[in-house]
């Protein structure tokens, strides 16, 4: 003997006729990628292909731990941001949020240290030149509605806003809560639980409630695994963006540590908070099942975003090099888009992914929707060597352009 343990999962769910490779893929993560608890599901014009869950409910469980069940849920990090994006983009389709306008047109506040020209559309394309925060908040600080709001507001940009883009991964949060509670006098978890999560019957929260607290598994750190298990990505970053996450001082370092010291994801107040950037929950039968939504009819519910509006969720806002991530990426309106830096199922596909593993996307040409969640989180930001594995399973399947093969 070899010493080495076998890795033996229980994988429960369903895969429809010909999408058995995505449960191949789905099983290969926890047998060479270091899987701990996971769940994956696929919908195909509007029709759920794919629902598969395993592992322990806790990524820091030991052995003989609850396990992962059908109805698990987990905190789903920045794959929240594309949730969020939903109510800005549907506020502009029902004629209440002109993207072109200045958000001081809504929250006059905003105005304040040289952003008078920032318009709607730089926030969800991460131009407003506002990753950081001089005064980083408190994680109480950062919950509690007004604190956050007033911070951004009082901010001076990191760069003439409109002209470059920069990844805004926990000023997001405060940017679009207040401009959705300005405009609807709604939260925007409360938005998001009235007109989508309701009426679509999602486990999806922005604002989880005390009853739902006992379905969510802690998230727990986990090694990245070495090729070729990490599915030809690089899972270890360059010098210069390992560097920059090390500087205190960077706009990087500075940007993902907006919230100081870092909050506790594992705790039931910070579930419970609607943090839009970072703090959302979701199974991830909910997060494809959404994102089916918003490209065709789920189950006799039309279709949520108009043509139109689907073309401003994956037209190019943003491309190229971001001051925050310092890789290339693309984001449309509040959306990652399919590119190098993010692979999606196909050039056409939008999505958002979340710092660790989380990712939910969608492919209009091939009605495909995607959701996947876990619990043990990697060192990535944008791209998750087991998410990927997933994305390239379902894409073989369909015939599509494979996930990574750009």
């Amino acid at each position: 003997m070899n010493g080495k343990r076998e890795t033996v999962v229980d994988v429960q769910g369903t895969v429809e006729d010909g999408f058995e490779p995505v449960r191949d893929a789905f099983v290969a993560n926890f047998t060479g990628r270091g899987e701990r608890g996971a769940a994956v599901a696929v919908y195909r014009h509007g029709r759920k292909v794919v629902d598969l869950w395993g592992g322990t409910k806790d990524g820091d469980a030991s052995d003989g731990a609850a396990p992962w069940e059908a109805g698990t849920a987990q905190v789903i990090r920045s794959a929240t941001k594309g949730i969020a994006a939903l109510v800005p983009l549907l506020l502009h389709q029902r004629g209440q949020l002109d993207l072109d306008a200045p958000v001081g047109t809504y929250w006059p506040e905003f105005k304040a240290a040289g952003k008078e020209r920032v318009l709607v559309r730089h926030l969800l394309s991460h131009r407003a030149g506002l990753p950081v925060l001089d005064t980083p908040l408190t994680p109480a600080q950062a919950i509690d509605g007004v604190s956050g709001p007033a911070a951004v507001a009082a901010q001076a940009p990191a760069w003439e806003p409109g002209t470059d883009h920069g990844y805004h991964a926990q000023t997001y949060s405060w940017l679009l809560g207040e401009l959705v509670l300005r405009i609807t006098g709604r939260t925007l978890g409360s938005w998001i639980a009235e007109e989508i999560s309701g009426p679509l019957g999602l486990d999806l929260w922005i604002g989880l409630p005390e009853a739902a607290q006992c379905r969510v598994g802690r998230l727990a750190d986990l090694e990245p695994p070495a090729a070729p298990a990490a599915s030809g990505l690089r899972v270890r970053p360059k010098r210069s963006v390992a560097d920059a996450y090390a500087d205190p001082a960077s706009l990087t370092s500075r940007a993902f540590g907006a919230i100081a010291p870092a909050p506790d994801e594992n705790a039931a107040a910070y579930r419970a908070a609607e943090l839009p950037a970072s703090a959302g929950v979701a199974t991830a039968r909910s997060l494809a099942r959404c994102y089916a939504a918003l490209i065709g009819a789920v189950d006799g519910h039309p279709r949520l975003f108009a043509p139109a509006t689907l073309t401003l969720a994956r037209t190019e806002e943003s491309a190229g090099l971001d001051r925050t991530l310092l890789v290339n990426t693309r984001f449309g309106l509040g959306f990652m888009l399919h590119g190098p830096a993010s692979p999606l199922l196909a050039p056409g596909s939008f999505g958002h992914p979340g710092r660790g593993g989380a990712l939910a996307c969608a492919d209009p040409e091939s009605g495909l929707a995607f959701g996947y969640v876990t619990n043990g989180m990697q060192r990535n930001v944008t791209a998750d060597p087991r998410a990927q594995a997933l994305l390239r399973a379902v894409s073989r399947v369909v015939g599509r352009t494979s996930a990574g093969d750009l």
